[in-house]
């Protein structure tokens, strides 16, 4: 079987951090790097909590770079109120014995995709400042880069605001560069993700394992749920950023329609917007697969199995 060959672009963050286990450890899956962005929390913090993970669960042969620390045009913005001070809040997790490549992510993602056959998927899961840049650097990686599977936007409510969800509205002249890029995109918005909720008895799975990982996930969905409970509401966490990673495994597990879709950068109410042109009233081509379903008990199956793979 051919192996996706992946870059994942992140903010760990707690589903971040589980997207990463998932890139790293499932059959489908060659993870050739890990580039870190502001986001969920600092750069900092963001590339540390890579290391954390990467240490934790022995994923020692993938390079972790350290990226952008703000916003192509805007200040940095953080999610502590979901994440925590650290960006990955809960469990204790110990320093990590790992270092950071001594390359900045832009370099490496430009690096890699000029060096491939033209078979690299990227996977942002955060602010896409990383690849917007990139492309912004050298242009000559667009027409290089395989597609673009990313967490991120909304079809309707936003999750930052009642526009804008979270990634895209951190940078969404970034998102306005990636999305107008002519890349095959495949968006994993909101209305996918809010599927992925990690009950209690996803929970229960997880721990019942015995296993180190699991367990230290499960502790993650823990804090995760409360902060959610906290600020949404919901009953149980969503796991946004594994979706992203998942519809590159098997894409047949979102159902989607391919439309255009443009960023919006200038409303006073409505900044970092997905404008989801479901019904073709802008008249201009598709430029996006938007996904609005998921097949959650395969999601699972494929994750949590993912997971058990690890000691």
């Amino acid at each position: 079987m051919m192996k996706h060959r992946i870059i994942l672009d992140c903010d760990p963050g707690h589903d971040d951090a589980i997207a990463l286990l998932l890139a790293a450890h499932h059959p489908a899956i060659d993870l050739l790097a890990i580039t870190t962005v502001a986001g969920n929390q600092s750069v900092e913090k963001t590339a540390l909590n890579a290391l954390k993970i990467c240490s934790l669960a022995n994923i020692r042969h993938v390079p972790i770079a350290k990226g952008m620390d703000r916003p192509l045009l805007r200040p940095a913005r953080y999610a502590e109120n979901i994440h925590g001070a650290s960006g990955l809040d809960g469990p204790h997790i110990p320093d990590p014995d790992l270092a950071l490549t001594s390359q900045h992510a832009v370099d490496l993602i430009i690096d890699l995709v000029m060096a491939s056959a033209g078979d690299i998927t990227l996977v942002p899961t955060g602010p896409l400042t990383n690849i917007a840049a990139a492309m912004r650097r050298e242009p000559e990686i667009i027409p290089r880069i395989k597609a673009i599977s990313l967490m991120g936007g909304a079809i309707g409510l936003g999750n930052t605001t009642p526009a804008a969800e979270f990634n895209i509205w951190c940078d969404p002249e970034a998102a306005a560069i990636v999305f107008g890029s002519g890349c095959p995109i495949t968006m994993v918005p909101l209305e996918v993700t809010h599927q992925a909720l990690a009950t209690e008895d996803i929970v229960q799975r997880l721990r019942a394992s015995g296993r180190t990982i699991a367990s230290v996930v499960a502790d993650l969905l823990v804090f995760f749920a409360e902060t959610y409970r906290n600020v949404f509401g919901f009953s149980s966490p969503p796991v946004h950023d594994p979706c992203a990673v998942a519809a590159v495994i098997d894409p047949t597990i979102l159902r989607s329609h391919q439309m255009h879709v443009e960023i919006e950068t200038v409303g006073q109410w409505t900044a970092g917007r997905t404008i989801c042109d479901v019904y073709g009233q802008l008249g201009m081509a598709a430029n996006v697969q938007v996904g609005y379903a998921l097949d959650v008990p395969r999601f699972w199956e494929m994750l949590i199995t993912t997971l058990l793979t690890y000691d």
